[in-house]
């Protein structure tokens, strides 16, 4: 039988609330920080855990071999420690795997993390895997895969996992996209938008106005939609931020409604914005340089 040295990580820190997705670079210095307290250094179990999440930090700046070296220090330590790090250290690197260009690859660690934290009834990280083999698989076996996040993020009595709920609504949303279903589409991106407005999400609540707003564009109902989006786009003002996407969303509905130059306009801010974006920049050359022809006078 395995012996577990001390409690974990989220025993002594709210990790959620350490975390700045928008940041990085900030987050991993804020972990590296924790390693050093006085607390950390005598919990190997939380020290491992923390060191997880400085791997995933690095992987989000594309320090690629770097998060996997921090990943490596923690491996040879694995079954000594909570179950939670073992959860944790797998889905990180196929995290790693997958934001390298590999989601295949990547499978292989998300279904062993889901298979894992499932024996050991850890439901945030039993739902946080299939929602990550849903997001690198597509069709119908990405919505299997959701749907099996779903169902235990609704019913299970962990408040953290319930959390993962408007997150699956979103990825659902997607996926119906992906396959052009736009009804169905709108109808999970719309509890989404519902589910982070009742809990008051903040930034990721104006993100799922930005999905509602563009299956409303796509759908057709193309005055809802550019009202969303202006709203969206003075809510970001207020935040003394700007959204490309934002301004792209606005354009090409303003390009639909035929009022060509207003929609020119915000392409070339669309891609002001976008055009600093490295991952857009790397992956999708062809939409930057579509909103760079469209900002131009015809």
């Amino acid at each position: 039988m395995a012996v577990w040295l001390c409690a974990t990580a989220s025993a002594l820190v709210d990790f959620d609330k350490q975390w700045d997705y928008d940041n990085p670079a900030k987050t991993e210095t804020r972990f590296a920080k924790l390693l050093d307290s006085k607390e950390f250094k005598s919990n190997p179990s939380a020290r491992a855990e923390v060191r997880t999440q400085i791997a995933r930090a690095q992987g989000m700046q594309e320090k690629f071999d770097q998060a996997h070296l921090t990943l490596d220090s923690v491996q040879d330590e694995l079954s000594h420690l909570s179950p939670t790090v073992s959860a944790r250290y797998m889905l990180e690197r196929g995290r790693l795997i997958s934001a390298a260009g590999e989601p295949k690859k990547a499978q292989r660690w998300f279904r062993s993390a889901y298979l894992f934290a499932e024996k050991h009834r850890l439901d945030f990280y039993t739902i946080d895997a299939a929602h990550m083999v849903a997001l690198s698989e597509t069709g119908k076996t990405a919505l299997e895969w959701n749907q099996k996040a779903l169902q235990l993020a609704e019913t299970t009595t962990d408040k953290r996992a319930n959390e993962w709920v408007g997150s699956i609504y979103n990825n659902m949303g997607w996926t119906y996209h992906d396959l052009n279903d736009y009804a169905k589409a709108l109808v999970y991106l719309q509890k989404a938008l519902e589910w982070h407005e009742a809990n008051s999400t903040g930034k990721p609540l104006l993100l799922a106005r930005w999905s509602v707003g563009k299956l409303l564009r796509i759908s057709g109902q193309l005055e809802k939609a550019l009202d969303m989006q202006v709203r969206l786009e003075a809510a970001f003002a207020a935040r003394k931020e700007e959204d490309g996407y934002v301004y792209e969303e606005i354009a090409e509905t303003l390009r639909l409604l035929g009022r060509a130059n207003e929609a020119r306009n915000y392409y070339g801010k669309a891609y002001f914005v976008l055009n600093h974006d490295a991952w857009l920049v790397r992956n999708e050359p062809a939409r930057l340089a579509r909103l760079r022809q469209m900002a131009q006078p015809q």
